[in-house]
């Protein structure tokens, strides 16, 4: 038997959400560096920063919905480790519970400013880009990246 790569037992959403994130971050840096090049040889890329940011809103929501998945945020064991087994686990699902809460807040957050927004039809100022499909991109990113912590604090179920 051959060994399976973990790229191959990588689940489709995360791999697709990198890919996804992978383009938004690509679409940012090409765009800069156009913006960049541009001012350099005297022809401005008007709406440049505009763009970048949509980008980095796609790209950064993926990029927070991919590590919680994978369980690889970055954390400070300093104290953590020096706890008993027992107390490192507890403390452990206690900081995915405080995380989850956190991402709830923003989300909560996200829909209140959206939907005081919702009506005003806010755009860009160079570019016209309407506001409301990022707004949706951030509640929905923060919701995903919520859930993902709650389903983490559930016990895992072994199939036999």
């Amino acid at each position: 038997m051959s060994p399976v790569s973990q790229e191959s037992r990588t689940p489709a959403a995360p791999r697709l959400l990198v890919i996804v994130g992978g383009v938004a971050l690509l679409i940012a840096l090409a765009v800069d560096a156009l913006a960049v090049i541009g001012r350099h040889v005297g022809l401005p890329l008007l709406g440049s920063i505009e763009l970048v940011q949509a980008a980095v809103l796609v790209s950064g929501s993926a990029a927070l919905l991919v590590a919680t998945l994978a369980e690889v945020h970055a954390r400070v064991h300093l104290l953590v480790d020096r706890l008993p087994a027992s107390w490192q686990g507890l403390l452990l699902r206690f900081g995915q519970l405080l995380s989850a809460l956190l991402f709830l807040a923003f989300m909560a957050a996200s829909v209140w400013i959206a939907s005081d927004l919702w009506q005003g039809h806010e755009q860009s100022e160079l570019l016209r880009i309407p506001y409301r499909p990022l707004r949706i991109v951030a509640v929905l990113a923060t919701a995903a990246v919520a859930i993902a912590f709650l389903r983490q604090l559930l016990p895992v179920k072994v199939r036999s």
